[in-house]
């Protein structure tokens, strides 16, 4: 069984997702922590859960998803993992923090430590994670699919009877689109989305209700 622990973060009400199971294994997904506070909840959560933190991974390479990669590289040595298509955008974080935010990132910027691709696993404990390749967001932009759970992690593709910008640098709707219709064939309709930002949903809510998906 998983545990998923949001925290929701930074400026943008981010979600960032801490998971794990019963082994203590734990992965971190999206760790856009911004203020202190933020940082220190996180890393406090899995230090008193007793949690080790196996992975750092990221469903796309935007600034607000990886705000708090410093942090967990200083506190448990984890460097972010991200889809190769984004390799791009993960290098040009100090330019985007400065651009959404005008916030200079002062803290030291772990190198991306594994470029993954569509289809990999991403393993923890008990489980494992399949990447889902679903760009228009941004090139790299990933589902983070566990099918024994029914769970997927859909940073900024799916929202809530919504989806994410296609406006910012290297997006694109006609991806993004492509992307959405072949979710309706590849996910169950009992799938439990987690997104980049706002409330959970299942994939069956999306398909009746979403007007992206019909």
């Amino acid at each position: 069984m998983l545990n998923i622990q949001r925290f929701v973060v930074n400026p943008f009400q981010e979600n960032c997702y801490v998971v794990s199971d019963d082994t203590k294994e734990a992965v971190v997904i999206d760790c856009g922590a911004f203020y202190p506070e933020e940082r220190t909840a996180i890393v406090k959560y899995i230090r008193e859960g007793g949690l080790v933190p196996k992975r750092l991974i990221a469903t796309h390479g935007h600034v607000d998803h990886n705000f708090g990669n410093g942090t967990m590289f200083a506190a448990f040595g984890l460097r972010p993992e991200v889809h190769h298509k984004d390799g791009r955008l993960m290098a040009s974080l100090p330019e985007q923090a400065m651009a959404f935010c005008q916030y200079r990132m002062e803290d030291d910027i772990p190198p991306v430590g594994k470029f993954f691709g569509d289809g990999d696993t991403i393993g923890f404990g008990n489980h494992e994670l399949c990447v889902l390749p679903t760009p228009g967001h941004t090139p790299g932009s990933v589902f983070f699919v566990c099918e024994e759970e029914g769970v997927a992690f859909s940073g900024d593709t799916l929202f809530r009877m919504s989806i994410g910008r296609t406006d910012l640098g290297q997006g694109s709707y006609a991806d993004i689109v492509a992307s959405l219709q072949g979710l309706k064939h590849r996910l169950d309709g009992k799938t439990v989305v987690l997104p980049g930002h706002g409330p959970q949903t299942t994939m069956g809510e999306e398909i009746a209700a979403n007007p992206y998906l019909r």
